[in-house]
């Protein structure tokens, strides 16, 4: 405002002539800018509210959506986080059930819809990715599942959900490993929520995917300790035979 008084109060010669009848123009865009932006506060804050309100089957319905539609990055993480800090274990265990149980059916649907192929499919996997993502499928089995569900975005876990149904993945396997990973994710979140409160968001803000590589890391770690008490196990029993 000071800067267009300014303005005005200068000489016609000085400013160039379509400055001056721009300036109400861009006063008025300014203005429509900041309603704007307002407007999408306001609708943000009711969303907000409305998801408080109604707790896990809002949780489970953007979980949905966001598995199989549309991808809200993170949304389902803050929500965990903003949900479970300063509730119980019981009230956070709850949120993250309802959270898994949305994306595991968005999970399916979708792997539905890879699994009849079609015109969707071929848009959004091209010759190539498909040959690669068979490749990695034929190589790595259930992790090309698990992982990417365990990793927050910008991992494209769509992609691997539509391969799983393209190439006949096992649906029981399918969703168990979803069903692993997004608990892993997610009650990590919770745990965090409600041991650290609002602390916990900020780290997911500033780090998110640095800590789901550590999450992958414990996994990978964990899974190489059962294999390993299981193969000294059979060599136990073998011997004692």
């Amino acid at each position: 405002m000071f800067l267009w008084i300014q303005a005005s109060c200068l000489p016609k010669e000085v400013l160039p002539l379509t400055s001056v009848n721009m300036l109400p123009e861009m006063v008025a865009l300014l203005v429509w800018s900041v309603g704007i932006w307002q407007g999408f506060q306001d609708i943000a804050s009711s969303l907000y509210e409305t998801i408080v309100e109604f707790g896990g089957p809002a949780l489970l319905l953007i979980a949905l959506v966001d598995s199989s539609f549309l991808s809200i990055p993170e949304g389902n993480d803050i929500l965990i986080i903003t949900l479970s800090t300063g509730q119980s274990w019981n009230v956070m265990a709850y949120y993250v059930g309802m959270t898994v149980f949305g994306s595991v059916l968005g999970c399916t649907f979708l792997y539905s819809i890879g699994r009849k192929g079609g015109k969707f499919v071929e848009k959004r996997l091209s010759v190539e990715k498909r040959t690669e993502m068979k490749g990695l499928y034929n190589r790595w089995g259930i992790w090309t599942v698990l992982v990417p569900a365990l990793m927050p975005p910008p991992t494209p876990f769509k992609i691997f959900v539509l391969s799983a149904g393209l190439f006949r993945f096992p649906l029981g396997r399918f969703i168990l490993m979803v069903s692993l990973g997004r608990s892993i994710r997610y009650f990590t979140w919770g745990i965090l929520a409600v041991v650290y409160g609002e602390a916990a968001r900020k780290v997911l803000e500033q780090n998110g995917p640095t800590v789901g590589v550590l999450l992958l890391v414990f996994l990978v770690v964990a899974l190489a300790g059962v294999v390993l008490v299981r193969r000294r196990r059979r060599k136990s029993t073998s011997q004692r035979r």
